[in-house]
């Protein structure tokens, strides 16, 4: 079984490429294959010490899911079956993706719920990322100062995408015991 486990819920496919992007560059006795959470257990999650979860954030700041329009269950629906997992001792790194100029006022909040349901149960999140270089009125995934998580807007800043992901992937790899 590899050491870390790669999870994510998505609405339009990008959040699942973000995963790929990830996995990719990690071998299978590293890095578990990208699971979409609609197709997983709470087991699969808690078999994890190490734990990287994506979401996007949809409408006005919500988790993706059936109340949001999507199409399949997601974050929505499997947050609950996750209530009673301990998350105590398990390293966490999240990455959300938002529409900073389109949704300026909730921009990335839905990773501040995952941010906020993880912690809640004990586990130690990792890879906070610097809020300069975007440009959005509030999001409750910012924290003293910092996003939550990797903040990635495929929607206007693309381009800045790989390079994003490679110094977060840096910053998280001392706690996940990575060698980049």
């Amino acid at each position: 079984m590899a050491r870390i486990g790669l999870f994510f819920g998505t609405n339009t496919g990008k959040t699942r490429k973000v995963a790929k992007m990830i996995k990719k560059r990690f071998d299978d006795d590293t890095m578990a294959d990208a699971l979409n959470v609609n197709r997983a257990t709470a087991e699969d999650l808690a078999q994890y010490q190490y734990l990287i979860i994506g979401t996007p954030t949809l409408g006005d700041g919500e988790l993706p899911g059936l109340s949001a329009d999507c199409e399949n269950e997601s974050w929505e629906e499997f947050l609950p079956q996750l209530q009673d997992v301990d998350f105590t001792g398990k390293t966490v790194a999240i990455y959300g993706l938002g529409d900073q100029v389109g949704y300026p006022d909730e921009f990335l909040d839905a990773m501040g719920i995952l941010h906020a349901f993880v912690a809640e149960r004990g586990a130690k999140v990792v890879g906070a990322w610097p809020t300069e270089g975007y440009e959005f009125k509030h999001s409750e995934a910012v924290v003293d100062g910092k996003f939550v998580g990797l903040a990635l807007d495929l929607d206007n800043q693309s381009g800045l995408t790989e390079e994003r992901l490679s110094s977060w992937l840096q910053l998280i790899a001392a706690d996940f015991d990575l060698t980049l």
